[in-house]
């Protein structure tokens, strides 16, 4: 049984993560840390899981215990939390957080995309897990990047209010949210530095530009990434490229279908669907921002680390309604 200590408890992916683990066939919670939730029961936090937890957050953790910890903290903190990791801990360590997801401070921490590198995951200790927008967006592009088809890149995606962190905020709260619509950081979002990262990783020598545009929905989680680019590939040729990447690949579905956000919601999945447009193809790309963009991948990551299937406790339901 694998032992998870988690670091940082108070937050959605967190509260994400102990909903997973908690009925995880292999995995059992050790102890939850939280510096400012400390003797207080979790469920009393994460109120959906009333009645399925009865611990309560800890403050200083014997970290030992724990076969994995998972970082669940805000971007910044996760490096001088692993930089003062005593090294007497053997452990595992799966950060959420944007740290060590860029080679310049990646360290031996390993990019945690299983749709990318599956085989080096298995086998390290420290897996950065990748962002929520960046996932979506890599895997609607993996399939090009790795068959040489890249050209320049246009993507529109919109997220829920989830992907904004627990925290209020002016843009987070739901009188703002609600029936509104808005573009941040265009052309500039952080995501774009691991995805650039990647793409050259498989097409070498790529260097057009990545268009990226993201956007706040009035909805509380998901991610849709609207993505095109030039392609001399016919439909056909194209669709079949893009099974045959993922065919391996256990959550990632590749449908015939024009698809919507609650295909995916409440699940680890991803849902792409590609159309061509004159000279135009259209990849469309939808994840769960909490799940296959955060705690669903790090427990998909934990999996395979430990050599478990990556299916195992993440058959979670979508939305019916």
């Amino acid at each position: 049984m694998i032992k998870a200590g988690i670091i940082g408890g108070a937050g959605y992916t967190a509260g994400e993560l102990i909903r997973i683990l908690i009925n995880h066939p292999q995995a059992e919670i050790e102890f939850i840390q939280s510096t400012s939730n400390a003797g207080n029961s979790v469920a009393d936090v994460h109120t959906d899981l009333f009645g399925e937890i009865e611990t309560s957050f800890v403050s200083a953790p014997d970290i030992h215990s724990a076969d994995v910890l998972f970082l669940c903290m805000g971007h910044g903190r996760s490096k001088s939390y692993v930089d003062e990791l005593p090294e007497t801990y053997k452990g595992k360590v799966i950060d959420l957080s944007h740290d060590f997801r860029l080679k310049s401070s990646a360290g031996d921490f390993v990019y945690g995309l299983p749709e990318l590198q599956r085989d080096k995951i298995a086998k390290a200790s420290h897996i950065a897990n990748p962002g929520c927008f960046a996932t979506a967006i890599q895997l609607a592009l993996l399939p090009m990047a790795a068959s040489n088809n890249l050209s320049e890149v246009h993507i529109h995606a919109v997220t829920g209010s989830t992907g904004a962190g627990q925290s209020p905020t002016v843009t987070n709260h739901f009188s703002w949210r609600n029936n509104n619509a808005s573009v941040y950081k265009a052309f500039g979002h952080q995501h774009l530095g691991e995805i650039g990262e990647t793409l050259l990783q498989l097409q070498s020598g790529f260097d057009a530009p990545v268009n990226f545009v993201p956007m706040r929905g009035d909805f509380p989680r998901g991610i849709m990434a609207s993505v095109y680019l030039d392609s001399q590939l016919s439909e056909q040729e194209a669709v079949k490229l893009y099974k045959e990447y993922y065919q391996p690949h256990p959550f990632v579905h590749v449908v015939d279908r024009n698809p919507d956000l609650k295909m995916v919601v409440n699940t680890n999945k991803a849902v792409l669907y590609v159309k061509k447009y004159s000279n135009k193809l259209h990849i469309v790309s939808f994840v769960d921002n909490l799940l296959k963009g955060a705690s669903g991948q790090a427990v998909q990551n934990m999996n395979l680390i430990f050599g478990l299937d990556e299916l195992t406790g993440l058959r979670l339901k979508p939305m019916a309604f």
